[in-house]
C-alpha cells in the first residue's frame, strides 16, 4: 500500500506568512509516523517548498491513499488538488484532515474527496486505510451526525526523518533552522475571536512532560517552536519542564505562544524558563483599548499588557505582539496604535483585521457585515478585510496597515538593532520576505479589495 501525504501550497491570493516562515508539516509527520500498516510506503510532499507540479508526484508514487491538511485558506487549494490527483488516478482515496475539517468538516465536501476526518484525526485515518473504503468509521463527517472528540493524544512521535529533504528550509522569522513541538491540545480561555478552542470542542488537555522531553531528545534543531495554543498556563508544568530539561541536560531556544495575564502574575517563572532556553513569546495583546479586550472577552487589560511586555524585555525574550484591528478603526487610532507600540519599544507585530472565521463564537454576529465571499476560502487569511471599515474606504484602510508596519519595522533604531542582535544576512533575508507581503498589501490597497 502507498500513502502520500501532501502539504498544499497556499494560494497566491492568500497574503501569506510563507514569506517570512515556513514551518514543518507537523501533523503530515503525525500521520506518517503513526500508520499501522508495517508495510506501507509513505511519503510526505511539501508542495511549499517542491518546484515540481502536484501531477509528477501522483504519477510518481501512483499512491493507493492521499492525505492532505490545511486550514481555511486551504480549502479550494485543496479541493483544487483533489480534482487534479483523480484526473491521474481515478481509484486513489482521498483524505482530507487538519483543524478546519475538524471544525467545519462540510467546507470540504466535494465529489473528488473521499474521507473528511473530522476527529481523532490519526486514529481516524488509520481506521480508514484499513477499512477498505467504509464510510461508517467513526471519526469521518458524515452529515448530521456529530463524532465524539478524543481528550488524550496516546500516538508516538511525529516522523521527522520523512521530511529530511526539506528540514533545511523550515524556519520561523529570526530562529533558523526550527523545529516544531506540540506538547497540548486545546485552550483553557474563550476569547470570542478564536479558532483554537473549537477544535477541540472547548476541551483542553496535555501530554506528560515526560513524553515531550523523550521527544526533544530525538530533534536535532537547536530552535524549538511550542506550538501549543498556549503554553504559559500552568506555573507547575512549565517549572517541571524546565527542571527535566536541566536534569536530561537538554540546551534549546524555545519559542511559545503566552498570555499577558500569566506573565503579569509569575514573573519568577517567566525568569527560570528564560535561563533554561525561552527566547521569545507570541503574546495576544490584542488591543490598545480596554473596552475591545472586553468586547473580545480577552479577560486581560492594558496595563497587564504593558506589565507583560515589560517583563518579558527584562529578562531579554523577544516579543512577538498580536493585535486585532477592528473596523471602527480611524487615522487617529492608527496613530494612537502607533505611539502605543513604540512607546513600548516592540519590533515584531502581527497586525490582523478583526476576521470572524467561521465556526467561531462571532461568525453569526458579522455574517451580514462580509465583504468578501465566504467561498473565497483564500482570503480569509486573517489579513485581509473581511468586513467593511466603518470610518474609511478599505483601500485606506489597507494603506494605514502597511505605514503602521513600516513605521515599526523602519525605524533605525530597530532596524540597528535586530542587526546587532541576528547580523545581516539574516535581516536581509527576512527584509526581502517582509517586502513580498507588503507588494501583496499594496495590490490590495490599490484595488481597494
Amino acid at each position: 500500500m502507498k500513502v502520500l501525504l501532501i502539504r498544499p501550497k497556499p494560494d497566491p491570493e492568500t497574503i501569506g506568512l510563507q514569506h517570512v516562515m515556513i514551518c514543518e508539516p507537523l501533523e503530515l509527520e503525525y500521520i506518517a509516523g503513526n500508520i499501522e500498516d508495517s508495510g506501507a510506503e509513505i511519503e510526505i510532499i511539501d508542495m511549499i517548498v517542491e518546484k515540481k507540479p502536484l501531477e509528477y508526484f501522483i504519477q510518481k508514487h501512483r499512491p493507493d491513499f492521499v492525505g492532505m491538511s490545511g486550514y481555511i485558506t486551504h480549502v479550494n487549494v485543496i479541493k483544487d488538488y483533489a480534482r487534479r490527483i483523480k484526473r491521474i488516478q481515478g481509484d486513489c482515496r482521498i483524505i482530507i484532515g487538519g483543524v478546519h475539517a475538524e471544525v467545519v468538516p462540510q467546507d470540504f465536501l466535494c465529489d473528488e474527496i473521499d474521507f473528511i476526518c473530522e476527529a481523532n484525526g490519526i486514529k481516524t485515518f488509520n481506521e480508514i486505510i484499513k477499512g477498505g473504503g467504509s464510510k461508517e468509521i467513526e471519526g469521518i463527517y458524515r452529515p448530521g451526525k456529530k463524532n465524539v472528540k478524543e481528550m488524550e493524544f496516546p500516538y508516538g512521535f511525529p516522523a521527522r526523518h520523512k521530511v529530511a529533504k526539506y528540514r533545511h528550509r523550515y524556519y520561523y522569522m529570526f530562529h533558523n533552522p526550527c523545529a516544531l513541538i506540540k506538547t497540548s491540545f486545546g485552550c483553557p480561555y474563550s476569547c470570542s475571536f478564536c479558532f483554537c478552542k473549537e477544535v477541540t470542542d472547548g476541551k483542553y488537555f496535555t501530554r506528560t512532560i515526560d513524553s515531550v522531553i523523550e521527544e526533544l531528545k530525538g530533534i536535532p534543531e537547536p530552535e524549538i517552536y511550542i506550538v501549543d495554543d498556549d503554553f504559559l498556563f500552568s506555573k507547575e508544568r512549565i517549572l517541571e519542564f524546565c527542571r527535566k530539561l536541566k536534569e536530561h541536560q537538554i540546551h534549546k531556544k524555545f519559542l511559545v505562544y503566552g498570555r499577558a495575564d500569566f506573565i503579569c502574575r509569575h514573573e519568577e517563572v517567566i525568569r527560570t524558563f528564560q535561563e533554561h532556553g525561552l527566547r521569545a513569546v507570541i503574546v495576544g495583546l490584542e488591543s490598545f483599548k480596554n473596552e475591545d479586550l472586553d468586547r473580545y472577552n480577552k479577560r486581560t487589560s492594558i496595563a497587564d499588557n504593558e506589565k507583560a511586555i515589560g517583563i518579558l524585555k527584562k529578562y531579554d525574550v523577544e516579543v512577538y505582539g498580536t493585535l486585532i484591528l477592528d473596523m471602527d478603526f480611524s487615522k487617529e487610532d492608527f496613530k494612537s496604535l502607533y505611539r502605543w507600540i513604540k512607546g513600548l519599544g516592540l519590533i515584531f507585530v502581527n497586525l490582523q483585521p478583526l476576521t470572524p472565521l467561521k465556526g467561531t463564537a462571532i461568525y453569526q454576529q458579522y455574517q451580514k457585515d462580509f465583504i468578501i465571499d465566504p467561498l473565497e476560502y483564500e482570503k480569509w487569511d486573517l489579513a485581509h478585510l473581511v468586513l467593511k471599515p466603518q470610518k474609511m474606504s478599505v483601500g485606506r484602510y489597507y494603506y494605514e496597515i502597511i505605514k503602521l508596519y513600516y513605521k515599526i519595522t523602519m525605524r533605525p533604531q530597530n532596524i540597528w538593532k535586530l542587526i546587532r542582535k541576528y547580523g545581516f544576512m539574516e535581516v536581509w533575508k527576512l527584509s526581502w520576505g517582509s517586502s513580498a507581503v507588503t507588494r501583496q498589501y499594496l495590490q490590495k490597497m490599490i484595488r481597494g479589495r
